[in-house]
């Protein structure tokens, strides 16, 4: 199966490094949903990122949806979703403020990079900045309470989308999520960007490399 999509996208990113982890193979196409509007549609007319192109040709989107299915091709053992009730509910709750965290993210760069400066709403910024600040807030809580992980036994989705997310922001809005205010998010990207499977699928415009 093929996963299409820039590893600039917190969201591609997130498929690539957990497909490794689930040890499910793919190939990675680097499209972007700018440059390479035309590409991209004749793959997924919606033009979403991340997109997965089954083997048997279905194509899918979003990246929890993606990584739902990519749990069923792999071994127990390697699933990162907990069977137990109560460590599912934490699980989801990490994942749910990780997704939060980046997705308000993903608005403040795009309200910076594609809407004209002339027509920036000051105010709805600030508002989208407040929120995803709570997320990490409490994604530094949940840490400091029981540090999440990212490789091996009890790795989970939300500890993967966090450090993602985390890495991205300082890439992309490091004047609005300060590292220093958030030292166990900071740690936990630092060791999972020395992973092999971050360091196979980097952040950028680059295609994944398997180790």
């Amino acid at each position: 199966m093929k996963l299409i999509g820039m590893l600039d996208s917190p969201y591609v990113r997130r498929v690539a490094v957990t497909l490794q982890l689930l040890d499910v193979p793919f190939e990675h196409q680097s499209l972007s949903v700018f440059s390479t509007f035309d590409q991209f549609r004749q793959i997924n007319p919606v033009v979403k990122a991340p997109t997965l192109v089954a083997a048997d040709g279905t194509v899918l989107m979003d990246s929890t949806l993606i990584l739902q299915y990519a749990e069923s091709l792999a071994a127990p053992a390697r699933r990162l979703t907990p069977s137990d009730p109560a460590a599912l509910l934490r699980s989801l709750r990490v994942l749910g403020l990780a997704l939060a965290a980046c997705d308000k993210g993903v608005q403040i760069v795009y309200e910076r990079k594609v809407r004209p400066a002339e027509k920036l709403h000051q105010p709805w910024v600030e508002r989208v900045a407040g929120q995803m600040l709570a997320a990490f807030d409490a994604l530094e809580a949940e840490q400091r309470a029981r540090p999440l992980v990212v490789d091996g036994p009890g790795a989970e989705h939300g500890a993967v989308m966090t450090a993602v997310t985390w890495h991205f922001m300082q890439e992309m809005l490091p004047d609005v999520v300060a590292a220093a205010d958030y030292p166990l998010l900071s740690e936990l990207s630092r060791r999972a960007e020395a992973l092999p499977q971050f360091a196979a699928a980097p952040y950028g415009d680059g295609t994944y490399t398997p180790h």
